[in-house]
């Protein structure tokens, strides 16, 4: 109990996260809010890496819930992962895809310039 109140201290969405309502039919935005809370309650609180996988998953899911554009491009680039049957941790790996998409939708958001024609 301690723990998980340790990761929630990270963790400054969750309430946010945990409480969207989304649309009927929206099955792959519940499975990330299910893989989101199985992830960062599963963490080991004394690996440093994972602590900041779990805070960056928080800032991700935070901005899937916030921003529409990036909902789609999440959603259309999450149907592209392929995870192998040999894998051991799925739900590690697919955070860490997650993550992957996040960095690079970013990188590409912020290289495009757009200028205006009237100035």
């Amino acid at each position: 109990m301690k723990n998980n109140k340790l990761i929630l201290s990270y963790c400054k969405n969750f309430a946010k996260i945990n409480n969207t309502d989304f649309l009927e039919g929206d099955t792959l935005s519940i499975q990330l809010v299910k893989i989101y809370k199985d992830y960062i309650f599963k963490i080991d609180i004394n690996n440093e890496d994972e602590i900041e996988n779990a805070i960056e998953l928080d800032k991700i899911m935070a901005r899937y819930i916030d921003d529409y554009q990036f909902r789609k491009t999440l959603k259309q680039e999450l149907l592209r992962v392929k995870v192998k049957s040999s894998c051991k941790d799925i739900i590690k790996t697919i955070v860490e895809n997650i993550i992957e998409i996040f960095k690079r939708v970013e990188f590409e958001q912020t290289r495009r310039i757009y200028i205006s024609k009237w100035i």
